[in-house]
C-alpha cells in the first residue's frame, strides 16, 4: 500500500511539473522579435548560410515551440525547418491558414506587412510543430534589410 501511495504521489507530482515545463516551453513575443532580427542579420551577411540554418530543424532558429521561416516577396517559401513541402510551391500568396470558419491568406498578409510596414504582427490559425490541430498563432514578420525577403517567427496561445 505504501508503494502504491508513493507511485501515485510521484505520478501526481509529475503531472504538475509537466504542466509547468509545457508552459515554459512556449516562445514569447520578445523571443520571436529577437530571433527574426538575428536571422535577418545572418541572411544579410551570408544568404546561403542563413537559409541553411533556418532550414535546420535542430538549428539555432528553432526553440521552444517556435521557429523562424524565410519567404520572398513573390510568396515563395525559401526556408522552413518543419514543412519543406511549402518550398515546393512557386507561390503561397493564395494559400490560407488552417482556420475552418474564416480562413485568411496569411502568406499574402506576411508580404503586405513586411513590404508596407517593414515589420509587424499577423494572427491566424496554424498547427504547432509536429501537431495536426490548428492553434491560434501570432507571428512577427520582419523584412530582411532592403532585400525581397522576409522572416517570421510566431508564438502560440495555449
Amino acid at each position: 500500500m505504501r508503494i502504491l501511495a508513493i507511485l501515485l504521489g510521484t505520478l501526481f507530482l509529475g503531472v504538475l511539473l509537466s504542466d509547468v515545463v509545457i508552459a515554459e516551453e512556449r516562445a514569447t513575443k520578445e523571443e520571436c522579435i529577437a530571433m527574426t532580427k538575428a536571422a535577418s542579420k545572418m541572411l544579410e551577411a551570408d544568404k546561403a548560410a542563413g537559409i541553411k540554418e533556418i532550414n535546420n530543424p535542430k538549428g539555432k532558429f528553432v526553440w521552444k515551440d517556435s521557429y523562424v521561416f524565410l519567404m520572398d516577396k513573390s510568396g515563395k517559401m525559401l526556408a522552413h525547418p518543419f514543412i519543406p513541402e511549402l518550398m515546393k510551391k512557386d507561390t503561397l500568396l493564395n494559400e490560407a491558414d488552417k482556420n475552418q470558419v474564416k480562413p485568411k491568406k496569411i502568406f499574402a498578409e506576411f508580404v503586405d506587412v513586411a513590404f508596407n510596414n517593414g515589420e509587424g504582427w499577423v494572427d491566424y490559425k496554424w498547427p504547432k510543430p509536429n501537431k495536426k490541430v490548428p492553434s491560434d498563432k501570432f507571428t512577427f514578420i520582419h523584412r530582411v534589410g532592403w532585400t525581397d525577403m522576409l522572416v517570421g517567427a510566431g508564438t502560440y496561445s495555449k
